[in-house]
């Protein structure tokens, strides 16, 4: 089927496709037949201008969630080292330095999408294209802590903490895709990137504010070195230059959310330089039709070329307009819809995302920097047990039978967010954890109020303060057991109580 005319289009706009089938619909646009992919182009300029404009648009919808992950790492990278030495807070350090929080998160920082309160962060991106950097931990006396390496396409490469390498002190190599050396022999592990850049993000398990001074205690320990710097006396440098075209007032989500199509892929094929694809993305898929790179190349758009949008079709510059408008608008809605159970959802392959850009883009969307499930798992839910939008309007309760906590290893907690974000409360409590001083039922359950207004001073222990309007749970498990990964186990629905 090939179209040649607005109502063709219309027909296909009016039958309400999902994402999947909007992806079919690209391919049998732009290829009725398996062997004309290199014609694409060619054969699209004798199209009319509308059709062009709509092949441009369903094409540029898959590029934007093809390339969101990086587009959004890469901002984070230049926001989070915007800094000439690690700030106070611990929310930014310069390249190759650990920020270091020492306290739970502030509620009202915005620059990482639904960040956890479980622990404390310890985080730093890496610049790998001279040599690799060490990551050096201490002992921290069996207390649980992860760090998750993950390169610039948001798939973790390394999983360094209590579940995977003990909880002994250890240096551990992070390395760059084109090193070649050796490892020194105080080395225990060597964890390559596939990209130049690499984000280091370090949790650590803090059983509320009266455990802080011993975490800061430990993350104090925690450091990176350069390779070079290895093995003698090394002192980080504590007034880098920091660009200051760098815009540090508007968080990572909206400066993305921001662009408009010519800075985003200009963006996107610039980062592709020195953050290439994988192999994967450059073979052809039976469904739908073409390697998400080809894609690309059609639309003008390849690593390290410059992608100046005044230059192509203008019929496709305004696809590509329109597409980018959209997609954060699909993201949005879709994250919603994902399949759930008792209205928790959570996808199975996070941290190794292979060609699946849909769930990779999602995540980035909702929670960039998530882990490994075997590290984290975030059942999420925007619906009650009946299927629901959450709102504040309403009452409800999370209710746990005895023994039906969480399986984990290490802790979990249930968490509130309005979007992707903390909204401040009278409590200023955004999370219920174990370590807090719950009250639990004579017969051993557990009740989590989930309210706007306070449940009353015989249940404010376990009250999670909503905010005003839609909102959203997210239950943190770390280290889960395997009846938390394999299914079995299922969380609680939760329900309207009023």
């Amino acid at each position: 089927m090939v179209l040649h005319n607005t109502q063709d289009i219309l027909m296909v706009r009016r039958r309400h496709l999902g994402w999947a089938a909007l992806v079919f619909i690209a391919a049998v646009l732009l290829m009725p037949t398996l062997g004309a992919a290199q014609g694409l182009f060619e054969r699209l300029k004798d199209l009319k201008e509308d059709v062009r404009e709509e092949v441009a648009y369903l094409l540029g919808m898959e590029a934007y969630v093809y390339g969101y992950p990086l587009v959004t790492m890469d901002v984070t990278r230049e926001v989070l080292t915007a800094a000439p030495a690690p700030n106070a807070e611990g929310t930014a350090a310069p390249i190759n330095q650990l920020a270091k929080m020492p306290h739970y998160v502030d509620p009202n920082f915005k620059n990482v999408v639904r960040i956890s309160l479980n622990s404390l962060w310890t985080t730093g991106f890496v610049d790998l294209a001279k040599e690799p950097i060490v990551l050096s931990v201490p002992d921290t006396k069996e207390r649980y802590y992860v760090f998750s390496v993950m390169n610039m396409w948001t798939d973790v490469f390394a999983s360094i903490g209590k579940r995977t390498t003990g909880t002994g002190p250890g240096n551990f190599l992070i390395a760059g895709p084109n090193w070649q050396g050796t490892a020194p022999s105080d080395i225990r592990q060597t964890y390559r990137s596939s990209t130049r850049y690499a984000w280091v993000l370090g949790q650590t398990q803090a059983n509320g504010p009266d455990d802080f001074a011993t975490v800061n205690a430990l993350q104090a320990a925690y450091k990176l070195t350069p390779l070079s710097a290895w093995g003698t006396p090394y002192t980080p440098p504590t007034n880098v230059p920091v660009d200051s075209q760098v815009d540090v007032t508007t968080t990572p989500p909206d400066q993305v959310a921001r662009m408009d199509a010519g800075t985003f892929f200009k963006r996107l094929a610039k980062a592709m330089q020195d953050n290439p694809p994988y192999p994967e993305d450059a073979e052809y898929k039976l469904i739908p039709m073409m390697a998400a790179l080809e894609k690309l190349k059609k639309l003008g758009i390849e690593p390290g070329q410059d992608f100046d949008i005044s230059k192509i079709d203008p019929a496709i510059a305004r696809g590509l307009e329109k597409a980018v408008k959209e997609v954060p608008i699909k993201m949005q809605e879709g994250v919603a819809k994902i399949k759930n159970v008792n209205g928790w959802m959570q996808p199975p392959n996070l941290g190794r995302y292979g060609t699946d850009y849909n769930t990779r883009a999602g995540i980035a969307f909702v929670g960039l920097g998530a882990d490994m499930p075997e590290d984290t798992i975030y059942p999420t839910a925007y619906v009650d047990g009946d299927g629901n939008p959450l709102d504040s309007v309403h009452k409800y309760v999370m209710h746990y039978d005895k023994g039906q906590l969480p399986p984990t290893n290490a802790t979990w907690s249930v968490s509130q967010y309005q979007g992707n974000f903390y909204v401040v409360n009278v409590l200023n409590r955004y999370a219920i954890a174990p370590w807090m001083p719950l009250n639990y039922n004579t017969d051993g359950s557990l009740n989590i109020y989930l309210q706007a207004e306070s449940p009353g001073k015989d249940k404010e222990a376990n009250w999670l303060p909503t905010p005003p309007g839609p909102f959203n749970i997210t239950i943190r498990n770390y280290w889960p057991k395997e009846e938390a990964l394999n299914g079995t186990y299922k969380n609680p629905p939760i329900k309207k109580v009023q």
